[in-house]
């Protein structure tokens, strides 16, 4: 919700129903690394505020004069690579996305898992139908001998996708919905950047370029358990939420992400 200042400057208000007993915590460490990424030159709006009531947990953000981006183009995904260079060696919250995206691809069970109700609606993909069942049980086998991650060194967005990205004349000004952020391999955002780029077949030279950043920031098998839990992440949405007819694209674009991995390795 757009709202208006002390003074007349916009700022957008942000409220969510408490559901967590930490979710006021989770909300801070978002501000925390908003703070810290900022300071580094990260295109994000500054957090003016954060607080909860007895319902709800809100933030107070900076308004961006900007619009989302209506769909990718080869300058954007230029310009979103670059950003994403800022996230090198930025982790400084200890929420881990890299060893959670292990967890998730590999099917392994934890406690501390990130999205626990995600996890286990991901654990039941399988039994939607035959055709989900065999694109699951491709990506677990390709997943199954696949190490944990040794480390977290960068920080995650962990939602970059066009929709969060705001434009102006072309140009990238603002990285927004940054509320999941936190630690792994930046290589995460550019799997999700690059799920977007099989729209349009006028980007398949760019996620070329993708797929050749991901595969040197961590090779073959970081990169598969990536696109894996993309893949899952993918499938659960429009289950979840009833839109059935959505799936059959969705399988296809995994099993065709799988066989350009396939072809790199």
């Amino acid at each position: 919700m757009r709202v208006q200042l002390a003074g007349g400057a916009n700022a957008v208000l942000k409220a969510w129903p408490r559901e967590r007993h930490n979710q006021l915590d989770e909300t801070l460490r978002t501000q925390r690394v908003v703070e810290h990424m900022r300071g580094r030159g990260y295109p994000t709006p500054a957090w003016l505020g954060v607080g909860a009531t007895a319902t709800h947990v809100w933030h107070l953000i900076d308004f961006v004069d900007a619009a989302p981006a209506p769909e990718l183009t080869p300058s954007l995904v230029d310009q979103l690579m670059e950003i994403n260079e800022l996230q090198a060696g930025q982790a400084s919250e200890p929420y881990d996305h890299w060893s959670y995206a292990w967890r998730l691809a590999t099917g392994q069970e934890s406690g501390q898992d990130l999205a626990p109700s995600l996890s286990r609606a991901v654990a039941g993909l399988s039994g939607y139908s035959s055709v989900v069942s065999a694109l699951v049980e491709r990506l677990r086998l390709v997943c199954a001998d696949v190490p944990p991650p040794r480390e977290a060194p960068d920080m995650v967005h962990a939602d970059f996708k066009p929709d969060n990205v705001l434009v102006r004349d072309g140009a990238v000004v603002a990285v927004v919905d940054i509320g999941n952020a936190g630690s792994g391999t930046r290589a995460t955002d550019l799997t999700t950047l690059q799920w977007h780029t099989f729209e349009d077949p006028l980007l398949d030279g760019v996620r070329r370029r993708l797929w050749t950043r991901i595969l040197d920031l961590v090779g073959w098998e970081g990169a598969a358990v990536l696109t894996a839990t993309q893949i899952l992440v993918m499938l659960e949405f429009p289950i979840r939420h009833g839109r059935h007819d959505v799936v059959p694209g969705v399988v296809k674009r995994g099993h065709r992400a799988l066989d350009e991995l396939n072809a790199l390795r």
